[in-house]
């Protein structure tokens, strides 16, 4: 088995695409390819949470705690705990036990709250006298990116921010 562990996957598609030209079978071809990697344990934080509304304001500390060690800046931070109390918001309220909360700081953040409830979560657009419905709304116009993963046993609504790049120390000033 040849290792292609450092090519880029633009040239291993290429690659593939090129071998099936001459492939005699007509329709139409469609090639996934993933690089998949396990995270640091240090840069994935789970907690599980009760299934009560007073979860959110747990999870909010959790994250509050979480990304102050992980050095997130305060925007970025903010924003997360809107998502968090969003995503923990709709779990708690339409979603079934248990309900679990995680945090993954890779070249991303990624907030994703996992439920029992498979049934999937509606983007609305509420109307002003509507109490609610504005949660996947607001995950939207915060995230770069969101969506729904489901399993066997349930399903995680994730919401993904681009992290602004790290500060690097300025020159050293001399005495």
């Amino acid at each position: 088995m040849l290792d292609h562990t450092d090519r880029p996957l633009q040239d291993l598609c290429d690659d593939v695409l090129y071998r099936l030209r001459n492939d005699t079978r007509h329709g139409d071809v469609i090639l996934l390819l993933a690089r998949t990697r396990t995270f640091p344990a240090d840069h994935v934080a789970v907690w599980h949470l009760d299934h009560h509304p007073k979860a959110v304001a747990t999870a909010r500390t959790h994250t509050q705690r979480q990304l102050r060690h992980w050095g997130v800046d305060e925007e970025t931070a903010y924003t997360t705990e809107m998502i968090v109390s969003e995503l923990v918001t709709n779990a708690i309220r339409y979603g079934t036990p248990p309900v679990r909360l995680r945090l993954i700081k890779d070249r991303t953040l990624t907030c994703e709250v996992c439920d029992s409830n498979s049934l999937a979560p509606r983007l609305r657009h509420a109307k002003t006298i509507d109490e609610g419905g504005r949660g996947l709304f607001i995950i939207a116009q915060l995230a770069q990116n969101w969506g729904v993963r489901y399993s066997l046993d349930g399903k995680t609504v994730w919401a993904e921010q681009t992290l602004p790049p790290p500060t690097s120390p300025g020159p050293q000033q001399r005495s």
